[in-house]
């Protein structure tokens, strides 16, 4: 079988991958993945044909070309390639993990980054065993610093990614309950997650964390190379200003203060702005420089985006949704609520047994809250929500109709749901 030298010989001739067979640039290398619907080997010769220069298989029977490079298993020799690529480049790489704020942390990181560095990151949400190694092959020897965004949805997974991306520097966000279908408690998304502080520490990497967390600082409690992030005992502090729609900081940076203006919505965002202003600060960015890269930072993909149409306001938050974000929106929503505002809720998915559980909490919330403006939207929300102030919906599509005939016209709505939920549909009525 092939080595993964052989591969990277190649690869350094042409350094473009595609695992898509429809989206097939001239010159790529197509690496042909299965997945539990389809067998990427079965297009490995319509990808030639497209202009890929090469196909990596693992099945014999496909390879009806010198172009086509057999290999035992092509996914580890996705990820072996780009550890292999990894080690030949002298670029500190940053990886981020958590259950909440993740991808936001990576934009901001990386947008402050990008003021002093040739920085490359993770694309939009290419977080998993093969989103890490095309995050990685796309670095060249012009990347300055890489910053690669961790997702996890069962235990081993961050240490596996580890492995592949041999991080420098570490951070995670925070934990809470989400996946816990796939970890089996909260417990076991601890581990899941800590185990990139145990792959830094094993690696005398240094680790960015928030000292406010008091997990975290429990999980480091005897680490030595780790800088903080937080409202009181930290090595960068900050305070949050009262300033709605838009989160607003204060920080105080060796050379003084200043005032980080934000066009994120929620509370729940100060430590991902304060964490990405740490990261910022340890590699001696200038702090003006920061200012100026989280202001102009404008969030997508409906994650904490302010949508204003006529009277209204929406905070668009449905990218997705696990207990600990779910609460944290609804918290800082709550806080600023006026007399015309209105919580579109839809379910939180891949929670297993705790699911009717974590749901009749966040509705546990809102009746202590007094809220009465809540819709509903899923079959989970719609089981357990009798008795409390609510209107249920068994999909998006009835809620649509509902709406339809009877229209929000003015105030302030809170969007936030699964991303399987597809609250975004809900868009096209305002």
């Amino acid at each position: 079988m092939t080595t993964t030298k052989h591969i990277y010989k190649v690869f350094k001739k042409h350094p473009s991958i595609s695992t898509d067979s429809r989206k097939i640039e001239k010159g790529c290398i197509f690496f042909a993945l299965k997945g539990e619907t389809f067998n990427g080997n079965k297009f490995a010769e319509s990808a030639i044909k497209q202009g890929a220069s090469y196909a990596i298989i693992d099945e014999k029977e496909y390879q009806v070309s010198d172009k086509m490079i057999l290999v035992d298993n092509v996914l580890k020799s996705l990820q072996e390639l780009a550890n292999h690529h990894r080690k030949q480049l002298a670029t500190p790489v940053l990886a981020i993990t958590g259950t909440n704020g993740k991808t936001t942390t990576k934009e901001l990181t990386s947008a402050v980054l990008s003021q002093k560095f040739n920085v490359s990151f993770t694309e939009g949400n290419l977080n998993n065993h093969i989103g890490v190694p095309l995050t990685l092959l796309k670095m060249n020897t012009s990347t300055e610093f890489g910053v690669v965004e961790m997702g996890a949805n069962h235990p081993g997974e961050i240490a596996e990614l580890c492995k592949i991306a041999e991080p420098d520097f570490g951070l995670i966000t925070n934990v809470g309950k989400a996946h816990l279908e796939g970890f089996g408690s909260f417990e076991g998304v601890i581990q899941t997650k800590s185990e990139m502080y145990r792959h830094l520490k094993k690696s005398n990497g240094h680790i960015f964390y928030n000292a406010d967390n008091p997990i975290l600082s429990d999980l480091l409690k005897d680490t030595k190379n780790k800088i903080s992030y937080g409202t009181l005992n930290a090595d960068l502090r900050g305070e949050l200003l009262n300033s709605p729609p838009f989160v607003h900081l204060k920080v105080n940076f060796p050379k003084g203060v200043l005032y980080l203006n934000t066009n994120l919505t929620g509370d729940y965002n100060f430590e991902n702005i304060l964490a990405a202003a740490c990261i910022g600060n340890y590699f001696q960015v200038d702090p003006i420089a920061i200012q100026s890269a989280i202001k102009n930072y404008f969030p997508k993909n409906n994650r904490s985006q302010l949508i204003k149409k006529d009277h209204l306001k929406i905070i668009m938050d449905a990218y997705n949704a696990n207990p600990t974000s779910m609460q944290a929106s609804i918290n800082s929503f709550i806080s600023n609520a006026s007399e015309n505002s209105y919580l579109i809720l839809g379910d939180m998915l891949e929670l297993g047994k705790y699911s009717n559980a974590e749901h009749t909490a966040i509705l546990e919330i809102l009746r202590k809250n007094t809220f009465v403006n809540v819709f509903t939207v899923g079959k989970i929300f719609n089981k357990i929500s009798a008795g409390f102030n609510c209107k249920s919906f068994q999909n998006v599509n009835e809620l649509y109709d509902y709406l339809q005939s009877n229209p929000i016209e003015k105030g302030k709505i809170l969007i936030k749901g699964s991303r399987g939920i597809q609250l975004e549909k809900l868009l096209d009525l305002f």
